[in-house]
């Protein structure tokens, strides 16, 4: 049976636990309310984005880059929204920077690892974009038939449009240099404080559906083309698709945070009544020990 000592020093620590996880819910908390507003702040301008970008397809039939700059693999719109044969696929995995924080970083990990061993079933390679050092180290201690890429770390706990942009023209770059044929973001979908569900976006090569003949204005007109429209709104929608999954993954990690902090704390507090009781107990029979020996040395003195 343990000692008072040993039962002493453990309620300490799991008091000092108590403590730490308890201040990491706090912080989490309030993170995640500024980040929730963030995200659902920014849905409207996504779908609007989107709904421009149909029109725009629908009303341009023939897309080329002449008399267009092309400085960046980005700039080349016309081949970031053509499809071809998937023989190299990227995965851009969104996690986070730090652990404790639930089966957050895990349940991402675990679908970009499903994929990679569907790629390598189909004889297709695959190239991993780590957002996230979670994500950095989990494919680095692993074994797999993948490429692993530098990864994007600070993005990871702020996300920005500067941040995402600066990933939209990486993977734009290794698209149009034919490095790979596609590119997919795993990434979560925020619900709300208690739920997230991970999800797969397609960014590259761009698939958006084109608008229907009655969405479109007649009387859209295009400065200086519809192509120099398209140059600027393709490599927009790609750069606004990665931010999206950027505030969509912190505020999903940062509520996975507070709710693996909050049944840590709770889970301490029952540890803590359980010792305590352990601890009373085991005073109690100290006690009871003490008394039997006095007395017993009593009785043999008289």
């Amino acid at each position: 049976m343990p000692s008072l000592k040993d039962i002493k020093n453990r309620i300490n620590s799991v008091q000092n636990t108590k403590k730490i996880t308890k201040a990491m819910k706090m912080v989490a908390a309030a993170k995640v309310k500024k980040a929730e507003t963030t995200v659902k702040a920014a849905r409207p301008f996504a779908d609007e984005l989107l709904h421009l970008f149909r029109k725009m397809l629908a009303t341009v039939s023939e897309y080329s880059v002449q008399g267009l700059k092309l400085e960046k693999g980005i700039d080349n719109y016309p081949v970031l929204i053509s499809s071809r044969t998937i023989k190299s696929e990227g995965l851009l995995v969104m996690t986070s920077n730090k652990g404790l924080a639930g089966a957050y970083n895990a349940n991402v990990i675990k679908a970009a690892l499903q994929r990679v061993k569907e790629n390598t079933e189909k004889g297709i390679k695959t190239v991993i974009y780590p957002v996230g050092q979670k994500a950095v180290s989990a494919f680095k201690n692993k074994k797999g038939n993948y490429i692993l890429k530098e990864g994007y770390l600070k993005v990871a706990n702020d996300p920005t449009a500067t941040g995402a942009n600066l990933i939209a023209e990486d993977i734009a770059e290794d698209f149009v240099k034919g490095e790979i044929d596609g590119i997919d973001i795993f990434t979560t979908h925020f619900n709300n404080m208690m739920s997230y569900n991970v999800v797969t976006w397609k960014v590259l090569p761009v698939k958006v559906e084109k608008a229907s003949q009655n969405e479109i204005d007649p009387l859209m007109e295009f400065e200086p083309s519809a192509h120099s429209v398209l140059q600027q709104l393709v490599p927009m929608y790609i750069t606004n698709s990665i931010y999206q999954a950027l505030l969509e993954a912190n505020a999903s990690e940062l509520a996975s945070r507070m709710t693996a902090m909050s049944a840590a704390s709770n889970n301490a507090e029952e540890m803590i009544t359980t010792l305590t009781v352990d601890y009373n107990k085991a005073r109690q029979g100290a006690i009871t020990q003490e008394l039997v020996e006095i007395v017993s040395g009593a009785n043999s003195v008289s």
